[in-house]
C-alpha cells in the first residue's frame, strides 16, 4: 500500500501519515458506496411494492369503477416521468411542522409588536427598585424581624418534626427561608397593608363615589403616580373631594400602607427582598399582579400572592377567581420569564395571545434577559441558565400533565384525578403539590362584592362576562 516503507525494521514508516490518509479516503468511499446501495435498494423496493398495489385485482376494480380525475387527462412523457421521480422521493416528515420557535425581533413595520416590547421592557424596571440598599434598610425597619423570625422557627421546627416522624428520610414540605416568607405574608396580609376600595371622606369619613380621573400633582408624579382616582363625599352636606393617588414608588408605600394588588404586591415583593429571598414580581396583561419567590429548598419558583394571602397556588386565578389569562410575564433582577403555563393549565382558561408573534415574546425575553445579566461572571450565568432550563423543564410537565387529564377524561373506563387535580410533573415529590384542588379553590378575597363581580373574579359559577381588553381598574 502507499506509504509504506520497503526498509527493514523502519517501524514508524509502516503506518505513517499518507497511509492513514489513503485509509480514510478509501474508508468514506466505501461508505459513500454502500450509502447509495442502500437509497436505490429502497426506491427499487418501493417501486415494486407500488407495482404490485396497482397490479391487484382490488385495484383494478375500484380504478375501473371511479376512475380519477388525472385519468381523464391526456398522457405525456413529462407527467410519466414526473409521477415516477415523485415517487421515488423520501416521504415528507410531519413532525416537521413542530419545529422549535427561534427568537426574531420585531419587524420594523409591526407596530403592535413594537409597542409591547417596548411595555414589557418598561415593565422589566420594576424589580431593579428593590436593590436599592437605602430602601431595604428602611424596610427592615418597619419589619417585626423579631415576631417574623420567631414565627418561621417554630413553623420550621414543626415541618421538619412532622417529615421526621415519617420515618422515610423524606424532607420537610419547606426550608426555613420559606417559612420566613409565609411569616412576613401573614403579617403583611393582616397587620401592615390595608385594601382600599373607595377611600373615605377625609372630612367626615362618610363613604365615598368615584368621580373618575384627575391629573397628579407635581408631589404625586414625583413618586410615580402616573394617575389620580377622584372621590366625592357620599353625605351631600360635606361634598368634600379625596384624592387616590396610585403610588409606583415603593418607598411612599411604606409611608401609606395601602392600595389594590398593583401596590400590594410592589411592596410586599420589596419587603421580600430585604429579608434576603430572591424575588419576581408578576405581571398579567389581564389587570392583575402579584410575587413569585425562589425557594432553594424546593429548588423552583413560588407563587405568593399577597392580597389573598395565598402561598404556592397557581391555579388559584382560573380554577378559583374564573379568571382567563393570557400573558403572564416574572420579572427580576435577573431577566424576565414567560410563566403562562404556571398559571394557565387548561385551554379553557386561556385567552388568545395576540400581542405579538410568539417568535417576537422569546426575543423580548431573552433581550432583557441579556440586559440584566450583561455584568455578572461567567459562573452565575451559567447557574441562572441552569435553573431558567429547569423551570423550562416545570413548565412543559404542566402542558403534560394537563393533554394527559384532558385525554383521561375521554378515555372510556378510565378515572380521572380527585378533584380534576393536575399534579406537578413526575419529577416532584407529592408534597410538590399545588396546596388546594380545584374544588376548595375560593373566589376572590380582597376588594368589595361589586368590583369583584364587575373583574369577573369570584369564582366560575358566579361570574359575568367581562371584555378582556377593557378590564375595570387594579
Amino acid at each position: 500500500m502507499a506509504g509504506r516503507s520497503n526498509g527493514p525494521g523502519d517501524d514508524r514508516g509502516d503506518f505513517g501519515e499518507e497511509w492513514a490518509r489513503d485509509l480514510r479516503v478509501q474508508f468514506e468511499q466505501l461508505m459513500r458506496t454502500k450509502r447509495l446501495t442502500e437509497i436505490g435498494q429502497s426506491r427499487a423496493d418501493r417501486s415494486r411494492l407500488e407495482s404490485e398495489e396497482r397490479a391487484s385485482p382490488s385495484n383494478i376494480r375500484a380504478h375501473s369503477a371511479t376512475p380519477s380525475s388525472s385519468s381523464s387527462r391526456p398522457s405525456s412523457s413529462y407527467s410519466q416521468g414526473h409521477s415516477h421521480a415523485s415517487s421515488a422521493l423520501p416521504p415528507s416528515y410531519s413532525s416537521l411542522r413542530n419545529l422549535p420557535k427561534i427568537p426574531t425581533p420585531p419587524a420594523p413595520h409591526d407596530k403592535e409588536s413594537q409597542k409591547f416590547r417596548n411595555l414589557l421592557v418598561s415593565l422589566s424596571q420594576t424589580p431593579t427598585r428593590y436593590e436599592n440598599p437605602g430602601l431595604l434598610d428602611e424596610a427592615l425597619q418597619v419589619i417585626p424581624l423579631d415576631r417574623i423570625y420567631s414565627e418561621a422557627e417554630e413553623e420550621s421546627q414543626v415541618l421538619e418534626a412532622s417529615a421526621a416522624s415519617m420515618g422515610d428520610g423524606r424532607k420537610p414540605d419547606w426550608g426555613y427561608q420559606d417559612c420566613v416568607i409565609r411569616a412576613l405574608l401573614r403579617w403583611f396580609k393582616r397587620s401592615f397593608f390595608t385594601w382600599v376600595n373607595n377611600p373615605p371622606c377625609p372630612i367626615c369619613l362618610s363613604p365615598t363615589v368615584a368621580r373618575g380621573m384627575t391629573r397628579p400633582t407635581d408631589d404625586e408624579s414625583a413618586y410615580g403616580a402616573l394617575r389620580v382616582e377622584l372621590y366625592e363625599c357620599s353625605n351631600q352636606a360635606c361634598g368634600a373631594f379625596e384624592r387616590f393617588p396610585r403610588y409606583s414608588d415603593v418607598w411612599r408605600l411604606l409611608q401609606t400602607r395601602r392600595g389594590r394588588c398593583g401596590e400590594w404586591a410592589n411592596c410586599f415583593s420589596m419587603l421580600c427582598r430585604a429579608v434576603g429571598s430572591r424575588v419576581r414580581w408578576v405581571w398579567n396583561a389581564e389587570d392583575h399582579v402579584w410575587t413569585e419567590v425562589y425557594s432553594e429548598h424546593k429548588q423552583r419558583w413560588i407563587h405568593v400572592d399577597a392580597c389573598e394571602e395565598a402561598w404556592d397556588n397557581p391555579r388559584l386565578y382560573t380554577e378559583g377567581w374564573g379568571k382567563q389569562m393570557s400573558y403572564c410575564i416574572a420579572f427580576s433582577i435577573d431577566g424576565a420569564t414567560d410563566v403562562t403555563r404556571r398559571y394557565v393549565r387548561k385551554s379553557e382558561h386561556a385567552l388568545e395571545r395576540n400581542r405579538c408573534p410568539e417568535e417576537v415574546l422569546l426575543y423580548i425575553m431573552q433581550e432583557i434577559k441579556t440586559l440584566r445579566r450583561g455584568n455578572l461572571s461567567k459562573e452565575e450565568r451559567f447557574r441562572l441558565e441552569k435553573e431558567d432550563s429547569r423551570e423550562d423543564r416545570e413548565l412543559r410537565g404542566y402542558v403534560v400533565a394537563s393533554i394527559t387529564q384532558a385525554v383521561t377524561r375521554i378515555v372510556p373506563g378510565s378515572t380521572p384525578p380527585a378533584g380534576g387535580a393536575i399534579s406537578r410533573p413526575a419529577a416532584s415529590s407529592p408534597a410538590n403539590d399545588d396546596q388546594k384542588l380545584p374544588a376548595e379553590q375560593p373566589g376572590r378575597q380582597s376588594g368589595n362584592a361589586e368590583w369583584v363581580a364587575a373583574r369577573g373574579e369570584n369564582g366560575r359559577r358566579n361570574q359575568q362576562f367581562q371584555d378582556p381588553r377593557n378590564p375595570p381598574r387594579r
